[in-house]
């Protein structure tokens, strides 16, 4: 991945005729169930993070662009074995592996088409083992909401995430003294694997509800991605506090594949009535995550208060 000078990305270029295949999807429209879950916890006060550049993706005769305002990287952290793999997996294509691979870091990237607008949401899926501290550090750096996964029947997994919570809390409010920015922080805590029973548990519900007490911007769920229990209900959560729309939610938008992308392409006058009511999520194939280097200019214009001109990233769809 080349870089330039300035903090703006080069495009990411991916290949052309497998890509609908990677992408995780079926060649044909599924509608989901659409009735939001009623759990969302009050308003919350997230300013969207000033960026004004735009994206501009391709697929097949189709091109659109995200405008860079509605881009956003949502974080996943935890302990090793925890989860967090398997949660990302349901939100993406709605699977569940039992076997277990353990995660270096992976990257995934969504965009959305929703009442006409585009939304792109990038996902980190973070190492569990943490072997780079820096890397971490980065990662909670660029991120806009966060994930923390623990696992009901794991103690050391518990006190990770009180770590992990008071580490994002230290780190993002120095940024924000040095941007003087006012935005908040959408975080969820997440219990996995409550399909295990109460015998194996090792953390009260009432001890975890302790660490998001007082705090509008911080939820608790207790979740099993195995059976995917709550894990819809979580991301409409998050997402409400982050005040993104909660079609972006698993269970409130079409899934297609990228073949498919025209259906991401403005709407002529005459089916403006329509795109009020429809609303689409992709699954970019080939995403890459985005360079260190490329994240620190991200970071440094941040700080130089030089991020609204600039953009994070490009990904270009053949």
């Amino acid at each position: 991945e080349e870089e330039t000078g300035s903090v703006t990305r080069e495009p990411l270029q991916t290949q052309g005729d497998s890509a609908a295949g990677a992408a995780g999807g079926s060649p044909h429209l599924h509608a989901l169930p659409g009735s939001p879950p009623s759990r969302a916890r009050g308003p919350a006060r997230h300013s969207q993070p000033a960026r004004a550049m735009m994206k501009t993706l391709s697929s097949g005769n189709c091109t659109f662009s995200v405008p860079a305002k509605n881009s956003y990287r949502m974080v996943v952290l935890g302990a090793s074995r925890v989860g967090k793999s398997s949660i990302v997996s349901r939100f993406l294509n709605g699977r569940f592996e039992d076997q277990y691979t353990p995660t270096i870091e992976d990257f995934h990237r969504k965009v959305y088409n929703i009442r006409g607008d585009m939304y792109q949401l990038d996902i980190l899926d973070t190492s569990g083992n943490h072997p780079f501290p820096a890397m971490r550090r980065l990662s909670i750096l660029t991120g806009d909401v966060f994930i923390l996964v623990f696992s009901l029947d794991s103690r050391e997994s518990f006190d990770e995430v009180k770590r992990l919570q008071k580490q994002i809390l230290e780190v993002k409010s120095c940024l924000k003294n040095k941007t003087k920015e006012a935005a908040e922080l959408p975080m969820v805590i997440c219990g996995n694997k409550n399909d295990h029973g109460e015998l194996c548990r090792q953390v009260p519900t009432t001890e975890a509800e302790l660490l998001v007490s007082g705090d509008e911007n911080c939820a608790y769920f207790e979740v099993s991605a195995k059976k995917n229990t709550n894990v819809d209900e979580m991301f409409y959560v998050l997402f409400s506090m982050a005040k993104l729309p909660h079609e972006m939610s698993p269970a409130l938008h079409r899934k297609i594949s990228v073949q498919y992308g025209e259906a991401f392409h403005p709407r002529p006058f005459c089916m403006r009535r329509m795109k009020e009511v429809d609303a689409y999520g992709m699954v970019s194939p080939f995403a890459r995550r985005p360079s260190v280097n490329s994240d620190l200019k991200y970071i440094k214009a941040k700080v130089l208060r030089e991020g609204q001109a600039r953009e994070r990233d490009k990904c270009t769809i053949q």
